[in-house]
């Protein structure tokens, strides 16, 4: 490459060094010491999961869950089978394969072609496609109470194919799955897809019920210990988190310890509501726009932005 030349008013160091050079030579740097100085250790040299795969797997998913809107056609019932064994035969080919390499990539043995690794990898892949069934059942809960909850909604149709909510809780129902098998990093590449497509952010850890409905979507956050029961309804920029993290003797924050709230049946949360730290939302409660809720609060309440109280009914509680 062409070497770089000095300017009238500044003399650049680097105008005499080629760009070659310079990127030889920074390769060399980025070679030397730890690959990360982090205290993860991990087979570098292994290939890590690929996002274009994984997104290849979850649209093969999400035409078995919602055939006839996605990919699979819905013609006669035995072209419909054999379409769908093969968009699931393709999915776990592809799913087996990332979730090896993830095993590999996070695997403290020595061997390369780990058959624990593998075999661990077939058991998951196995359960997640025994799932199924039960997901899209999940799933058309949901598709429901979209239709039912929104009044723009015009069709069945319409909530299937645009609705951010279905999106982000196909690729989580899926997620979650795998979430509970133990296995790392994928769950999350999963959901995080969904972040970015759609700006719903829910770990893959958190457990949902049925007939769950996320209106408009955008800036939703539901934290990873977060437990939300059937017929729920959120807005756009509700928060679901922690308050606070417990700290071991290092001052590191302690992992898997229950923090986020536990939201009963039938609560409404409206927009840009905030719900710190593992507190109880009680069945039928109503959260009101930008309230920030500390605290517990009990079953058919309502809790309004600016007012460090609950209302029930015509009798008031403190939060």
């Amino acid at each position: 490459m062409e070497k770089f030349v000095k300017s009238e008013n500044k003399t650049s160091k680097y105008s005499a060094v080629s760009l070659d050079e310079i990127i030889s030579d920074t390769a060399e740097k980025l070679c030397q010491g730890k690959l990360y100085d982090l205290k993860y250790k991990a087979n570098y040299e292994l290939p890590t999961p690929s996002i274009e795969d994984l997104s290849k797997c979850i649209l093969l998913l999400r035409s078995v869950i919602f055939p006839g809107y996605f990919g699979i056609k819905v013609t006669d019932k035995t072209k419909m089978k054999n379409d769908l064994q093969q968009a699931l035969e393709e999915a776990s080919t592809i799913l087996l394969e990332q979730i090896y390499r993830v095993l590999c990539f996070d695997c403290s043995l020595d061997a390369k072609d780990c058959a624990k690794c593998r075999e661990r990898a077939e058991k998951a892949v196995a359960y997640l496609i025994s799932r199924l069934p039960e997901i899209r059942r999940l799933l058309l809960t949901d598709v429901e109470a979209a239709y039912e909850g929104d009044p723009a909604a015009k069709s069945i149709d319409e909530v299937i194919l645009c609705y951010p909510s279905i999106k982000a809780l196909t690729n989580h129902r899926v997620a979650h799955e795998l979430y509970k098998m133990d296995i790392p990093l994928i769950p999350r590449l999963i959901t995080e897809m969904a972040h970015a497509e759609t700006g719903i952010d829910i770990h893959p850890g958190a457990e949902i019920g049925e007939r769950f409905f996320m209106d408009h979507g955008t800036g939703i956050v539901i934290g990873e210990t977060s437990i939300i029961g059937k017929n729920v309804k959120i807005y756009q920029g509700v928060t679901l988190g922690a308050k606070s993290f417990p700290l071991d003797e290092r001052g590191m924050p302690v992992k898997d310890v229950p923090r986020h709230p536990i939201v009963e049946d039938d609560v409404i949360i409206y927009a840009c509501a905030t719900i710190l730290g593992r507190v109880r939302i009680g069945k039928g409660a109503i959260i009101g726009s930008n309230a920030f809720v500390t605290k517990d609060v009990p079953p058919g309440s309502k809790v309004f932005a600016g007012k460090e109280n609950v209302l029930e009914g015509e009798n008031e509680k403190n939060l």
